[in-house]
């Protein structure tokens, strides 16, 4: 069974590749397919055939989707076993095609697949895309939400987008992540005022509360950036780590240097017990 991040395992949407250019293109959407978990590659026409050893080498592994492309001659004949085709357009054009965006588009693929529909996206020439006699082919249209003045996407950005969108609508929870950072238990209030309490003392022995009259409300500011982090007890203890090695060691007697307490500049008991010795 799928978990909660797991979409699932249906064969999905095909990617057809009107008289695609390049090998290499090919090959990243292959790759891109794969990111996501197409495996279904239709060729129309390729300029430069195929198989292509460009389009693996690009591929990065994803030697499943190529070792699975099919080739046609024409686009009616790369449709022909579809039920329902989205073709991508950046531009707008002229008929009666419901228009959508990638994130409703993802969803419509899915409920259809889920139907038993077999479904596909069409994506046209690197150069200029697809004819309108070749939109014409499809149920709708997607278009993507981009610049206006800059709106060609490489083709295998595209088949991305398209094949994130695909993956995301069979989510349980589209927000859901692979994994996730560790559960962190927020530290007590006990462990944060000995914090203070520490830390005061360090800044205390160091002079830091100058002048005097204006220590409270240091002290309130110092404690109001502590406790607006939230931190959590690990956190506190690698503060508390970094405050006690700045209140042990200096640059003078830096650490592995012998005790701290060797050291008659650095704490008042040390400077106490040096003054006896002279004594």
């Amino acid at each position: 069974m799928p978990t909660a991040n797991e979409p699932a395992n249906t064969a999905g949407p095909a990617i057809i590749l009107v008289e695609p250019q390049l090998g290499e293109n090919i090959g990243m959407v292959a790759r891109a397919m794969a990111n996501f978990g197409l495996s279904e590659l239709r060729l129309v026409n390729p300029r430069d055939g195929w198989p292509s050893e460009k389009a693996r080498a690009a591929a990065s592994r994803a030697d499943h989707v190529i070792d699975a492309t099919k080739v046609f001659d024409d686009l009616a004949s790369a449709v022909a076993d579809l039920n329902f085709v989205f073709a991508t357009t950046a531009r707008e054009r002229d008929g009666f095609k419901p228009v959508r965006g990638p994130v409703e588009a993802g969803r419509a693929l899915r409920a259809n697949d889920q139907a038993g529909l077999r479904t596909g996206i069409l994506f046209g020439r690197e150069r200029f895309g697809l004819y309108n006699d070749e939109v014409g082919l499809a149920d709708e249209i997607v278009t993507f939400p981009v610049d206006p003045s800059f709106s060609s996407l490489n083709i295998a950005q595209a088949v991305l987008l398209m094949s994130y969108e695909w993956m995301k609508s069979g989510l349980a929870e589209e927000t859901a992540t692979n994994f996730s950072g560790p559960e962190l238990v927020p530290a007590t209030k006990e462990q944060l005022h000995s914090l203070f309490a520490y830390l005061e003392g360090a800044l205390e022995a160091r002079g830091y509360f100058r002048p005097e009259e204006k220590k409270p409300k240091m002290v309130d500011n110092l404690r109001a950036v502590l406790t607006r982090a939230g931190f959590a007890e690990p956190e506190l203890k690698v503060l508390r780590g970094i405050i006690s090695s700045l209140d042990r060691f200096s640059p003078a007697m830096p650490r592995g240097d012998g005790s701290p307490g060797d050291d008659p500049r650095r704490l008042p008991a040390a400077r106490g017990r040096a003054a006896d010795k002279e004594s």
